[in-house]
């Protein structure tokens, strides 16, 4: 099974999807101007001033809901797989991917709000890639085709979020737990279990609300930390850039032969760790209470940065500085050892261990209890949000039939296909604690990888709408205006909630910060 999965994952992520992934970002920022430079002080501005009303939760809010399902184990464990396959120059197309990858997700997150809806059962706006695609083109000869393909990335997100990639969460966290205080693998999983069960059934304002509170702490506690280990290295940071670039770009002898290897697993890890172009940002960016689609794009780019360049930078320095390392040859750890930076045991698996010990060279002892407490937040809340996005692409899916009670469950609470998916995704959590690391990995890659190819391509057929909305709402900005979407004026048609909702007398009342 493991070589089935390992082949399909191969294939998946090919070199055709990683040059996608950096291509697009380069088109996107072209297109688009480097928004995610020249909009910065905005998106700090946006996260500031939010609106909140019965149906949306705040820009902020949603910014949380957003980074609790980018930042998890790919911000600790992937960056140390990264650098163990890519060497130290998988770091730096980490950097370029997030760069990039900016202005792909400002596009999928303003178009994820131009196309959202407002759920009649629950009240609360849904919407992501199943929306727009089967939404942006509803008046031309290709609505057949689109709607199919926006239920086809309902399908696989559900499989994706429900299945495949919360076990890569629960077996990183359980895996740092069992190290550092010697807990099975099982108590982890039933632990996670009955928390996850708790929060997911509370419904998107629950979940918006844990992760507000939860994920700004964690990543601030988590960066603050890493950099006391990085300061107290400083010696050493000249040496780690000069061995980033030099390997990045194959100067360097020892890492020459694997640069394909960088750009690879940099691009790979980089888009697991910040998905940017995955498709999973723009459910959380529709979740939120805007006046106009652009403020949440400009959030959600704001996020890649936040997750990349700051918290897988953090990994990133923190490995290299203390020489808690390991370089292989080949896509194993039984590949032949290319080169190391000495702190590691003989025996330390590649994984959370690399950022254990790397803690443990300032506070020996402590590392492995302060990754593995860091990885019970990250892994979490992001797996948290992928039960709101299956949840959210299955009601998409099924409409008014997704709460049809299940004949065998009858008078249970929530007793309906939504109590079985998450049925499936606590299952999903209790058996990643317990399977292997190898291949809960490429099950997490297989998930990300179908979404990646079906959002990438998708988006670049509907980009458009991306672009009138930001010009319009820079052509406000500019007229010292709080901007307001009017999809007719600027004739985006299939955006029916703003065409409606915002003009009905009695919609939702909307609360401004100050």
């Amino acid at each position: 099974m493991t070589e089935f999965l390992a082949t399909i994952n191969e294939y998946i992520w090919s070199d055709a999807l990683i040059y996608l992934c950096l291509a697009a970002g380069v088109y996107f920022s072209i297109r688009s101007r480097f928004v995610q430079v020249r909009q910065i002080p905005e998106m700090i501005r946006q996260m500031r001033n939010g609106e909140t009303s019965p149906s949306g939760v705040s820009s902020f809010q949603a910014l949380a809901m957003s980074l609790s399902g980018r930042v998890g184990t790919g911000n600790i464990a992937g960056v140390a797989t990264a650098i163990a396959f890519g060497g130290p120059g998988a770091l730096f197309w980490m950097w370029a991917v997030a760069f990039l990858g900016a202005s792909t997700s400002f596009v999928e997150c303003t178009l994820g709000q131009i196309y959202k809806t407002r759920d009649n059962l629950t009240g609360e706006y849904r919407g992501g890639p199943a929306y727009y695609f089967s939404r942006a083109m509803a008046h031309t000869k290709a609505a057949p085709a689109f709607k199919v393909y926006g239920f086809v990335f309902a399908a696989v997100t559900v499989l994706a979020c429900g299945l495949l990639m919360p076990s890569v969460q629960s077996n990183s966290m359980a895996s740092a737990m069992h190290q550092a205080w010697d807990i099975s693998e099982w108590t982890v999983a039933v632990g996670t279990v009955i928390v996850l069960a708790f929060v997911i059934i509370g419904g998107v304002k629950r979940i918006a609300a844990f992760a507000a509170v939860v994920v700004p702490f964690m990543a601030i506690v988590y960066i603050a930390v890493a950099l006391v280990i990085v300061v107290a290295n400083a010696t050493e940071l000249p040496g780690v850039l000069r061995l980033i670039f030099a390997s990045a770009f194959g100067v360097d002898s020892a890492f020459g032969a694997i640069i394909g290897s960088a750009v690879m697993w940099g691009v790979k890890r980089g888009v697991y760790s910040n998905e940017a172009g995955q498709g999973t940002g723009p459910h959380s960016a529709a979740a939120a209470e805007v006046s106009h689609p652009a403020k949440q794009g400009l959030v959600q780019a704001f996020a890649v940065y936040v997750d990349t360049l700051f918290i897988c930078t953090a990994t990133g320095f923190l490995i290299l500085s203390t020489g808690a390392y390991r370089v292989f040859e080949g896509e194993s750890a039984n590949g032949r050892v290319l080169a190391e930076g000495g702190a590691l045991p003989s025996d330390a698996a590649v994984g959370p261990a690399f950022a254990q010990v790397g803690f443990d060279t300032l506070w020996s002892g402590a590392g492995a209890t302060f990754v593995a407490i860091s990885l019970a937040f990250f892994c979490l809340t992001t797996i948290i949000a992928y039960y709101y996005m299956a949840e959210t692409n299955l009601r998409f899916m099924l409409g008014k039939y997704a709460t049809i009670p299940v004949p065998l469950i009858r008078g249970t609470i929530g007793s309906n296909v939504t109590l079985l998916l998450q049925g499936l995704i606590l299952v999903s959590v209790a058996v990643g604690a317990v399977s292997t690391a190898t291949d809960a990995w490429t099950l997490g890659d297989i998930g990300v990888g179908l979404m990646a190819w079906l959002n990438i391509v998708g988006i670049i057929i509907l980009q458009q709408p991306a672009y009138k909305a930001l010009r319009d709402f820079e052509r406000q900005q500019k007229a010292g205006l709080d901007p307001v979407f009017d999809p007719l004026v600027l004739n985006i048609p299939g955006a029916t909630f703003w065409e409606t909702y915002r003009r009905s007398p009695d919609k939702d009342q909307v609360t401004t910060k100050a």
